[in-house]
């Protein structure tokens, strides 16, 4: 006979359900503002070419470094939140933003732009920390609908991101006031997790493992920043080459020092468990996915009609046609919940992924207007609404809890990697529809990039059905239930 654990809620440490609100409300709003500085400058960047008088490839690293910055601090803030606390380490997050986008409002040189991005991309470590604490202080049976709405709030905040940028670009030239806004999103969502937010978990304590860090910082800049300059640089040149040789050699020494130190920033044999390795894969695969997806249907809906299938939509309308798929993302992250108390993380995550690669699979076939891009965004909203509430409870409900910072952290940061990939892959395959001195791609390499979203999704749904079957929770207690009273 299987014993039903108690509610979270009624065991020591852990507030109410009625409590948890207005946690949630700040840990929600501190998601959106994260998301917020990932996409305000993607508009801005041929703008800031003119600016600072720079090629294309100096001002991508206005976007890049942001990227590089959340990757390497990540499962640094990660792991110092389960010994530490997490609510310090989302204020750490948080505090870098709004310094980062005061550095930003003031620069007047590419230089200091891009020494603001860098602190602005720190706050990326907030997400896997709000959901490491989510899983310390919510009631069992809210968790994964908690974890839900904070991934769906980063949905909103990248269409918000979009739209304020849109709005801006079209009464101003300069990228000041956009950073000044930022600034002051970032302040008020400071003051409200600091009111909000209770640390109630347990802290493992300990020295920080430098030789650990600066070796997982190392060998992740390089093999990211091979990825996003492959295309630039050129695949065989010795610049990439180069860099994924580092990658390697830096990564082994890593993973020896890991498995030497008596405290490690990585349990290494947490990464190669089986259940973070089908869930890091799964990650990886969906990150694939939807960065692929992202990035291009941005610049899919701004091609110029006079190609003979563009919209030739602004920055602005991108934002627009991009609130169906906030508004079905946040609706499914509210009841993904319960699906998940009854089916289980993993094959509530494999419905998500298979609904989002469904979504690619339609704009593959149906591209024609804005209406087409309406159905897909509400599709691909339902999609990863799911998929990324399951995901991040398919993340940490088989690792002790004074660890649950850094399993999510490594998920987080596989998911950036994979993303990193899907746009390198994406890149390639549009230059390559890309005839010389045409102004856009053929509508075939959109199209290809599309199918290839989906059969990432796709994959990403197999995988979770694997890892569904392979580790079903004997007796049908949810996993979540039998970790957590052991």
């Amino acid at each position: 006979m299987a014993t039903t654990a108690p509610a979270v809620s009624q065991r020591s440490g852990r507030p109410g359900g009625g409590r948890v609100m207005p946690q949630l409300l700040a840990l929600a709003a501190a998601g959106m503002v994260v998301s917020v500085q990932q996409t305000l400058v993607i508009p801005l960047l041929p703008r800031m070419m003119t600016v600072f008088d720079v090629s294309v490839t100096a001002v991508t690293w206005v976007f890049t470094v942001s990227l590089l910055a959340g990757a390497v601090t990540t499962p640094l803030l990660a792991r110092f939140g389960d010994m530490y606390g997490k609510k310090p380490m989302i204020l750490v997050a948080i505090g870098l933003q709004v310094i980062g986008s005061v550095v930003c409002a003031l620069s007047g040189s590419l230089g200091a732009l891009i020494a603001g991005r860098a602190l602005q991309g720190v706050s990326a470590a907030m997400i896997p920390l709000a959901i490491a604490l989510i899983r310390d202080t919510f009631p069992r049976e809210r968790v994964t609908t908690a974890i839900g709405v904070v991934s769906a709030t980063m949905g909103v905040g990248g269409a918000l991101g979009m739209i304020v940028t849109g709005l801006l670009a079209a009464r101003t030239d300069s990228h000041h006031p956009v950073f000044w806004i930022n600034a002051g999103l970032a302040t008020a969502v400071l003051l409200l997790v600091m009111a909000c937010a209770r640390d109630v978990g347990g802290r493992a304590g300990g020295r920080p493992d430098v030789p650990g860090t600066l070796l997982l910082a190392g060998w992740l800049v390089c093999l990211l920043l091979a990825i996003s300059q492959g295309n630039s640089w050129g695949w065989g040149s010795p610049g990439v080459l180069g860099l994924f040789t580092g990658a390697a050699v830096l990564c082994a020494v890593w993973t020896l020092v890991e498995r030497r130190v008596r405290v490690p920033l990585v349990d290494v044999r947490l990464l190669v468990g089986g259940q973070s390795l089908s869930a890091n894969a799964a990650a990886l695969l969906l990150g694939f996915a939807m960065f692929t997806g992202f990035t291009l249907t941005a610049q899919f809906m701004q091609v110029p009609e006079s190609t003979g299938y563009g919209m030739g939509g602004s920055v602005l309308d991108v934002g627009l046609l991009s609130l169906p798929s906030t508004v079905t993302m946040l609706a499914a992250s509210l009841w993904t919940g319960r699906l998940a108390l009854r089916i289980g993380a993993a094959f509530t995550l494999a419905a998500g992924a298979l609904v989002t690669g469904l979504s690619f699979a339609w704009l593959a076939v149906f591209n024609d207007g804005p209406a087409d891009m309406i159905v897909y965004g509400g599709i691909q909203g339902v999609g990863l609404g799911v998929a990324y509430a399951a995901l991040g409870t398919l993340a940490v409900q088989h690792v002790p809890m004074d660890k649950s910072g850094i399993a999510s952290g490594i998920n987080s940061l596989v998911r950036v990697a994979g993303g990193s990939i899907g746009g390198a892959a994406s890149a390639s395959v549009v230059a390559a529809y890309t005839r010389p001195g045409a102004i856009a791609p053929e509508l075939g390499g959109y199209v290809l990039c599309f199918v290839i979203a989906a059969v990432g999704a796709g994959l990403a749904a197999v995988v979770a059905v694997v890892h569904g079957l392979r580790h079903r929770p004997p007796g049908g207690v949810h996993v979540v239930e039998a970790l957590e009273t052991s």
